[in-house]
């Protein structure tokens, strides 16, 4: 496919969408060192805490197929710099915010604006970059997404045991404003209009599933828990039900049930993110709280698992130009699967250099996962679908960071109860650790197997690209 701009306009490009991309991580990360000071700071136990994180991802999986959907109405380029607008805006919020209610609620703004960037960024490159380029822009912009896991803990730890938590908003601030000041060098052809009816049946009914599913994972074991949850798998029926008679649906059911690459890749996405997004969350407070690390001591540690994705998930990206990137994603996730299985039996007396080899090996692992299988996902599509390969693709990696720290929610609920994380608990807190990267173990496992089920291989990606 030609390019309708010149390489040194899609190089600005890719750096404006890439340093969009890195903002959702890297504060996502940086917040996650913070977690103990806000949570003695505002009282709160470790449910309430775990919201914290949860708040954002719930909004973002709520918001990502319908900002992907409104990319192509207004233009993605449009949605993308209105995303940026009001995730800087909600940061600038959350530096004032005098209580742990309020934060929640500039954490689930951020998560609306995070939806709009995510939906629309992966669908920018590829309308830049031909198929035979395509994975190493790709790659880059992965880079960034580990660039944000990887400076977040460090510099997150620095900052709060410094400045104060709300420090990591100023940061996010700032480089919010960078992206809004250069978006006007987007093309016009990246606000073209795609379609031009908006699924608001599809968007509402989604919404209401995804917001009964998590409040009931939250509350368990209550028995308004398993209502709300039943609620969620009633909805959840209605909607499939409506998006399947839908001539426009919010949910592309008939690409997902045609094409067995694309939807086999989503979901060994959805898998991916279950099993690993919630590791930097326990690791934050288990070396904090079980192994008295200051933020910044921890932050360095944790900073070791998104530096190797970041080096080796550019590199997975130009592999997945030149081989099957298939076999890459199911090599990342059983490579991921070990680390995982190592941080399963963690002690409060665990060696450190045991912990930055699990750490290692989990990060080579989401490393070359990633960029691999976006490209499996974005080469399985026509050109006019990518928009919506792109949102699905960010739904699946947020819903699948909604159900991490869902299953970290149920074994909380189960094992601690309505208690503060603190080293009193320390006990109670690495046996639930324990249990819950058991479960990812498990689950990284069944995602390899997903994996390997693409039916795609470099064959039929050069056909594409000859195209």
């Amino acid at each position: 496919m030609p390019t309708p701009v010149n390489n040194d306009s899609r190089a600005v490009i890719l750096v404006i969408v890439t340093i969009g991309t890195f903002l959702n991580p890297f504060t996502g990360s940086s917040i996650n060192l913070a977690l103990p000071l806000i949570g003695e700071e505002f009282a709160i136990d470790a449910i309430m805490l775990s919201w914290i994180p949860a708040a954002y991802l719930l909004s973002t999986a709520i918001f990502l197929l319908p900002a992907g959907m409104l990319g192509d109405i207004i233009g993605r380029g449009r949605v993308f710099s209105a995303g940026t607008l009001v995730y800087t805006s909600a940061s600038l919020l959350a530096i004032f915010t005098p209580g742990a209610s309020l934060l929640l609620a500039c954490r689930f703004l951020q998560g609306i604006g995070g939806a709009m960037v995510y939906a629309t960024a992966v669908a920018i490159i590829a309308e830049l970059y031909s198929p035979g380029e395509r994975g190493r822009a790709v790659g880059i912009n992965v880079m960034a997404v580990y660039g944000g896991m990887t400076l977040g803990p460090f510099i997150g730890g620095l900052l709060t045991q410094f400045f104060g938590w709300r420090s990591i908003f100023f940061i996010t601030v700032i480089l919010g404003c960078v992206v809004l000041f250069y978006v006007r060098k987007f093309p016009p052809f990246l606000n073209e209009k795609r379609r031009e009816i908006f699924d608001y049946q599809g968007a509402v009914l989604s919404a209401i599933a995804l917001v009964f599913f998590f409040i009931g994972i939250s509350r368990i074991p209550s028995t308004a828990a398993i209502g709300l949850i039943l609620l969620s798998g009633l909805t959840f029926a209605l909607f499939y039900y409506i998006e399947t008679k839908n001539p426009s649906p919010l949910f592309p059911i008939p690409l997902l049930s045609s094409n067995r690459t694309f939807s086999s890749s989503n979901l060994a996405a959805l898998i991916n993110y279950s099993a690993t997004f919630a590791v930097t969350f326990l690791m934050s407070l288990y070396l904090q709280v079980a192994r008295g690390m200051s933020p910044a001591a921890a932050g360095s540690v944790l900073l070791i698992q998104p530096f190797v994705q970041m080096i080796i998930a550019p590199l997975a990206g130009r592999l997945s130009d030149r081989m099957d990137p298939s076999q890459l994603a199911s090599l990342g996730l059983l490579i991921s699967s070990s680390g995982l299985f190592g941080l399963a039996f963690l002690g409060s007396s665990t060696p450190l250099s045991w912990i930055v080899l699990f750490l290692i090996l989990l990060g080579c692992g989401l490393g070359l996962f990633s960029a691999p299988n976006t490209t499996v996902i974005m080469g399985s599509v026509d050109r006019h679908h990518y928009g919506l390969a792109s949102s699905l693709l960010a739904t699946m990696r947020n819903t699948g960071m909604m159900l991490s720290m869902g299953i970290v929610m149920i074994f909380f609920a189960l094992l601690l109860g309505n208690a503060s994380i603190t080293p009193e608990v320390s006990t109670g807190f690495i046996v639930s650790m324990h249990l819950i990267f058991l479960v990812f173990f498990v689950l990284t496992i069944f995602g390899a197997i997903v994996s390997l089920d693409k039916k795609i291989s470099l064959q039929s990606l050069l056909q594409a690209r000859a195209e």
